[in-house]
C-alpha cells in the first residue's frame, strides 16, 4: 500500500519546500516606487524592501525566527513590525528606515506587550495599534512623525484595532467587552477628545467588524461588515452623521467582505467567499452597480488599489504557492505575476467535497488523492482556529503526502468561518465535541467511498487542527492508527495560565469564562481528559517559545501519557507558534514522514 519512503535531497517534497513564496505586498501610496514584500527567498520569512520600478528586493529584517506581518508607511519611509525574542510574541514595535539601518522602537517607555494588530491613517499622519498583557486590551493612536500619544482607550475583553479616518482623528474599535463572546461591536471615537461618537452593533448573536475608512480627504464614512443576515455583509456608515446604508449585494451566497476601498472613493473590494470558494468583486459607488471580476481561481489573502488603480492581491491555489498578482480595474483580468516565481514540481489540484455529519449538517472538505484506486493510506487534516477555514490553497505538506501515495483530506468542521453564523458558533463553550463528530463522520464517508483503507488513517494538524488531533485520538482511538499534532493544545487550563494575553480574552470568550469561571468545559474539552483512552501512537511537534500553546501544558500531556504506557513522542523546536524557516519545515516534514512509515510499517 505505502510507496518507497523517499528522503534524496532532490525529491520533489523537498523541492516543493524550498521554492520560495511572495506571501504579501505593499506599496507607498503616497511614494510608488517604494514597496515592501514577504518573502522566505533567504530561507527564513522576512520582510523586504521593493523598489517597484526595477522589482529588486533588498533584506530589511533578519529576525532568527522570521516576521511574518509588516507595514509600509504610507510616505515609504519607515517599515514597521513586532520585534519578539524568538518568536515568543511578547515585544514591541518598532520601524526600520526603508533605506535600512537600526529599528527604532516606538513605545521604549512600555514593558513588553503582545499584540497582532497596527494600522495608520490613510494620509500617513497617524498610526495605532493594541497591546494586551495584564489582562487588559489598550489601544494607542500615535502621532506617526513625533510618536507623542494622541489617544487611549482600555478594555477588559479582547479588543482590536484601532482602524483610522483620513486624517487619523476617528478611531473604530472592535470590541467584544458588550457580547462576552467572539462576536465584535465596533466602538467609534474622536481620537482629539478622546468622546465616544457611535456604536455600530446589529444586536445580540451578531459581529460587528473590518472597519476601513475612505481614504477621501473630508470623507468620514466606513465600511464593516454585520453578521446580521447569518453571513457577513457590508455596510457604509457615516461617522460623523451616523447615517447607515447597508450595500445590496443580497443575492451573493456566503460571506462576503470588503478588502479595500480606492483612493478616489470611487470602488470597494469586495471578497466573497461561498462554500470555502473565492470570487472577487467591485462595487462601483458612483453608478451603484456590482461588478464582477474575472480573476484566477483559488485563494486570496491580501489585496489593495495600488497608485496605479489597479489591484494588488496574494493569490494561491493548491498547485500555485504564493505569489502577488496585478488585475485590471474594473474587469479583474490579470494583467501579470509581479514576482516570477521559481520552477518547481507539478502539484496535484485539491478538490471540494461535501458529506453530511452526524446531525445531517453538510460538511465542506477538500480532497486531493494519488494516481491510482483506493483505498489509500489516508492523512485527516484539520486547520487551526478554530475560527479561520481551509480553502484551495497550496500546501507543501499535501503534496508531499500525495507523493507517497497517501489521500489527503481537509475538512471545513462546525466553528470554522464563512459558513454562517450559526456553523461557527455551533461550538462556543463546548469546544472539542461537534469537531470530532464532524472528524468521525468525514472518515466514515471516506471509507464508504473507498478512499480510505480503514487500518491507514493517520489524524494530523496544527495549533488547534493540533488541538482536534490529540482530541480525536483520545475521543475516537479506533479510528486512527496514529496521530501527528503540530504546536497543540493538550490541556485547556494550563494553558490558560501560561498563554500571551490577547489569547487568553479570545479563549475566555470561547468557553465564555476562564477556567476557575466554567472548570468543567475547559476539563470535558481538553484532550488530556481522554489520555487513558488513546491507542494510537503519537507525534506531537511543539515550539519552545510558544506562548500561543505554551510548552507546559504540553509537558504534563507528555507525563500522563507515559504513566499510562502510551506511545508518545515530543519534538521540540527553537521557535513559537510553527516555523517560518524552510530548513525547519523540511525536518518537521521528514520527521511526519518516518513517524508514518514507522506506525503503518
Amino acid at each position: 500500500m505505502l510507496k518507497e519512503l523517499n528522503l534524496a535531497p532532490d525529491a520533489d517534497w523537498r523541492k516543493r519546500y524550498e521554492a520560495p513564496i511572495i506571501a504579501g505586498a505593499q506599496v507607498a501610496q503616497q511614494n510608488p516606487s517604494r514597496g515592501m514584500v514577504v518573502s522566505n527567498r533567504d530561507g527564513v520569512i522576512q520582510l523586504y524592501a521593493w523598489d517597484v520600478d526595477s522589482g529588486n528586493l533588498r533584506q530589511l529584517t533578519d529576525h532568527p525566527t522570521g516576521i511574518t506581518q509588516g507595514t509600509l508607511s504610507e510616505d515609504g519611509k519607515w517599515v514597521y513590525h513586532f520585534n519578539d525574542e524568538r518568536g515568543n510574541e511578547h515585544g514591541h514595535f518598532v520601524r526600520i528606515p526603508y533605506e535600512g539601518g537600526e529599528a527604532q522602537d516606538i513605545t521604549p517607555d512600555m514593558d513588553d506587550y503582545n499584540s497582532f494588530v497596527f494600522t495608520q491613517s490613510p494620509d500617513g499622519r497617524t498610526i495605532g495599534f493594541t497591546a494586551a498583557y495584564s489582562g487588559k486590551f489598550q489601544i494607542y493612536v500615535l502621532d506617526a512623525e513625533t510618536l507623542e500619544r494622541k489617544f487611549t482607550t482600555e478594555f477588559s475583553r479582547a479588543a482590536f484595532g484601532p482602524s483610522l479616518s483620513h486624517n487619523g482623528n476617528i478611531a473604530a474599535i472592535a470590541s467584544t467587552e458588550p457580547t462576552n463572546s467572539t462576536n465584535t461591536v465596533l466602538e467609534l471615537y474622536d481620537v482629539l477628545t478622546g468622546e465616544h461618537i457611535a456604536q455600530l452593533w446589529d444586536g445580540e448573536d451578531t459581529s460587528m467588524s473590518g472597519a476601513i475608512f475612505s481614504a477621501v480627504a473630508g470623507d468620514e464614512r466606513l465600511v464593516c461588515n454585520t453578521s446580521a443576515s447569518g453571513f457577513n455583509r457590508p455596510v457604509m456608515f457615516d461617522a460623523r452623521t451616523q447615517e447607515r446604508h447597508d450595500l445590496p449585494v443580497t443575492d451573493l451566497e456566503g460571506d462576503i467582505a470588503v478588502m479595500d476601498w480606492s483612493r478616489d472613493g470611487r470602488y470597494l473590494l469586495l471578497r466573497q467567499l461561498n462554500q470555502a470558494i473565492y470570487q472577487l468583486w467591485l462595487y462601483d459607488l458612483e453608478n451603484d452597480e456590482l461588478l464582477k471580476m474575472n480573476h484566477p481561481a483559488g485563494t486570496y489573502f491580501f489585496g489593495f488599489f495600488a497608485p496605479n488603480g489597479n489591484i494588488f492581491v496574494t493569490n494561491t491555489s493548491s498547485e500555485v504557492p504564493a505569489r502577488v498578482i496585478e488585475l485590471d480595474v474594473p474587469s479583474g483580468d490579470l494583467k501579470r505575476v509581479v514576482f516570477e516565481q521559481a520552477d518547481m514540481p507539478a502539484s496535484r489540484a485539491w478538490r471540494s467535497v461535501t458529506y453530511n455529519t452526524s446531525d445531517g449538517t453538510p460538511i465542506q472538505a477538500w480532497l486531493v488523492t494519488p494516481e491510482g484506486d483506493g483505498p489509500f493510506p489516508t492523512i485527516v487534516h484539520t486547520h487551526g482556529g478554530p475560527t479561520a477555514v481551509t480553502t484551495d490553497s497550496f500546501s507543501a505538506e499535501s503534496q508531499a503526502w500525495i507523493d507517497h501515495g497517501f489521500a489527503f483530506f481537509s475538512l471545513n468542521y462546525r466553528g470554522s468561518v464563512t459558513f454562517g453564523k450559526d456553523f461557527q458558533h455551533a461550538i462556543d463553550g463546548n469546544l472539542g465535541d461537534l469537531e470530532v463528530e464532524d472528524i468521525e463522520a468525514g472518515v466514515k464517508w471516506l471509507i464508504d467511498e473507498g478512499i480510505a483503507h480503514p487500518n491507514m488513517i493517520m489524524k494530523t494538524g496544527g495549533s488547534y487542527g493540533g488541538y482536534l488531533t490529540l482530541q480525536s485520538l483520545g475521543k475516537k482511538p479506533d479510528l486512527w492508527a496514529g496521530g501527528m499534532a503540530v504546536v497543540a493544545i493538550a490541556d485547556w487550563r494550563l494553558m490558560y495560565e501560561d498563554q500571551a494575553p490577547m489569547l487568553q480574552g479570545y479563549q475566555r470568550n470561547l468557553f465564555g469564562g476562564t477556567p476557575d469561571e466554567k472548570p468543567e468545559a475547559h476539563a470535558k474539552s481538553s484532550p488530556i481528559t481522554y489520555a487513558e483512552q488513546i491507542k494510537g501512537d503519537i507525534l506531537v511537534i511543539q515550539g519552545r517559545n510558544d506562548t500561543r500553546c505554551p510548552s507546559r501544558q504540553m509537558e504534563v500531556y507528555e507525563k500522563k501519557l507515559n504513566e499510562l504506557g502510551k506511545s508518545i513522542h515530543i519534538h521540540w523546536f527553537d521557535a513559537g507558534h510553527g516555523s517560518r524557516e524552510i530548513k525547519q519545515q523540511i525536518e518537521q516534514m521528514e520527521l511526519k514522514l518516518r513517524f508514518a512509515y514507522r506506525v503503518l510499517g
